[in-house]
């Protein structure tokens, strides 16, 4: 019996969530990787105590917050931006201007408007 077995199934079966849950940590699917990659790391040198205990999932999920908390604390602190001496653009302006440029580029000939 080897130390891995079902890690593998497991893997497959349970990735796409273990994914999704990372993403949710992280906000981008790049980190979501590399969280999803480091938890399970961790998870197969102990998985034969891991499969044991019952629930792997909620084991690895376990690991893979504590890891998210540890990358929060590390990461340097990022000095805030000059604030902009004035308010951001006006949703309420974009939208009326895509409404006219939308009823501009009905007017046009097909190919113009692909163009």
């Amino acid at each position: 019996m080897s130390r891995y077995d079902g890690f593998h199934e497991f893997v497959v079966e349970r990735g796409g969530a273990l994914s999704r849950t990372a993403y949710l940590l992280t906000g981008e699917h790049h980190a979501a990787e590399d969280l999803v990659q480091s938890a399970l790391a961790k998870a197969a040198t102990r998985w034969r105590q891991i499969r044991e205990y019952g629930q792997p999932e909620a084991y690895v999920r376990r690991i893979m917050v504590n890891e998210q908390i540890s990358w929060w604390r590390r990461r340097p602190a990022r000095p805030m931006a000059d604030l902009p001496e004035r308010a951001g653009p006006d949703e309420t302006g974009r939208a009326l201007e895509r409404v006219a440029l939308t009823r501009a580029l009905a007017t046009l000939a097909p190919r113009q408007r692909a163009v």
